[in-house]
């Protein structure tokens, strides 16, 4: 069945090509075409375009199908072109013309482009919960390993002493700013577009605001033109999100990675997270971090691959949108992946102690040597010339006891006011809520 056909027959080969893999990613959308069905049944009715009693036989119906996909009955078949054909169906089978007239005053256009927004706007609420339940952890670990130095690098050399606490809470407010941009691509998907029809409205006297409050929106994508130029707009802007934060994720990963080398050895991870050698019985191979930096690397190419597929395309609807579900679904699931599998991996790593008790840490107090230098009076430039030929000649001797004060540091890490952070966007975002 397909809810566009006028009798004419379609090549099979054609049919095959053009429908693709609608049936598979469909099912992604069929809770929210339900969803979106039921709000067009009630404004048809309120408008008096169909019967109480027919709006009464639709819920039933629709409630049936959503009673299905609760319970992972739901199929799309064969006979199908795509979920919304199949949920017309269903309702025309069981209801007669009262199925038929839940197309009134709808475009495929905007019934598909209305469960995408759904789509997504939920997809960010649970991924966006989820990240601060991330959070919440990066915080409680920099609570936790405060007092934790460890050398601090740049251009992978040991640089100044940093400590657990530091990195941890780093990590944390980072994934606070990739949720504003998270927050950013919910306001474009929650948007409605339902009633814009084929991208040009509609004669009838359909009432969008009515759906738009019933289907939770926040905003009515008044204009019917600019409604239908949300499609590939929001994959796009979901997109740039997903890879803000996986590039956050894939660094963090490297770091970790990294730290569980033999060479730097500043955490461990328990056996049971590891890999081994098939040659070498000694390895013991940090895997769940490694494909957690591949798969976040490859989240990043996302917003090019969709700006590739839609660059060139003019205002209106064309079938090449129905690729971006292809591109961007699947890796929207991975995504999620990748969260539980942090959420997991994370409060299980161990911290190495005392790592600048060891001989080749000494230089990373060399700034210390020098701020001890200038407050007993010796000029910045002449203590810096002092402690550089200290440590060339092997007279250099640690300053290993200091202490900061200012706010971001091993001593002050801040987390009150990054709490603060969280709880001023908890407070402010509908992210944080998703279940």
């Amino acid at each position: 069945m397909k809810i566009w056909d006028k009798g004419i027959a379609v090549d099979k080969k054609i049919e095959q090509f053009t429908v693709g893999r609608d049936r598979e990613l469909d099912l992604y959308l069929a809770q929210f075409d339900v969803q979106a069905s039921r709000a067009q049944a009630n404004m048809l009715a309120g408008a008096g375009l169909i019967s109480d009693g027919e709006n009464q036989q639709l819920q039933q119906g629709l409630q049936e199908l959503a009673a299905q996909l609760e319970a992972g009955s739901f199929i799309i078949g064969e006979d199908f072109e795509d979920v919304h054909s199949k949920i017309e169906y269903y309702l025309t089978e069981k209801f007669g013309d009262a199925g038929k007239k839940i197309h009134t005053a709808r475009s495929r256009n905007d019934q598909v482009l209305t469960a995408i927004q759904l789509f997504l706007k939920d997809y960010l609420e649970r991924a966006g919960a989820r990240t601060l339940e991330l959070v919440e952890v990066l915080l409680q670990k920099a609570e936790a390993h405060q007092h934790d130095l460890m050398p601090g690098y740049t251009h992978f050399q040991a640089a100044m002493p940093s400590s657990f606490g530091l990195w941890f809470s780093a990590y944390a407010e980072h994934l606070l700013l990739d949720l504003a941009l998270f927050e950013a691509a919910h306001t474009v998907a929650d948007q409605n577009p339902l009633g814009s029809g084929a991208g040009f409205g509609s004669s009838f006297p359909i009432d969008r605001l009515q759906t738009t409050r019933e289907m939770g929106f926040g905003n009515l994508a008044v204009s019917s033109v600019g409604a239908q130029m949300l499609r590939g707009k929001t994959e796009k802007t979901v997109a740039f999100a997903l890879a803000g934060m996986a590039a956050t994720l894939a660094k963090m990963a490297y770091d970790l990675v990294l730290y569980n080398g033999q060479d730097m050895a500043f955490v461990e991870l328990p056996a049971a997270f590891t890999t081994g050698s098939s040659i070498m019985p000694h390895k013991k191979n940090p895997d769940v971090f490694e494909l957690i930096r591949a798969r976040c690397n490859a989240l990043q190419a996302l917003p090019n691959t969709l700006m590739l597929a839609t660059s060139n395309l003019p205002s209106g609807y064309h079938r090449d949108f129905q690729i971006l579900k292809e591109i961007l679904f699947e890796p929207m699931t991975q995504f999620l992946d990748i969260l539980d599998i942090v959420l997991f991996a994370l409060p299980q790593v161990r911290i190495k102690p005392n790592l600048l008790h060891q001989a080749k840490y000494d230089a990373v107090f060399t700034v210390e040597n020098i701020n001890q230098l200038i407050q007993a009076g010796t000029p910045f430039r002449t203590a810096y010339k002092q402690v550089g030929e200290a440590v060339e000649n092997g007279t250099y001797v640690p300053h290993q006891q200091f202490q900061t004060t200012h706010l971001g540091s091993i001593h002050n890490l801040g987390l009150v006011e990054i709490r603060a952070k969280v709880a001023r966007f908890r407070a402010g975002s509908r992210l944080s809520s998703g279940e």
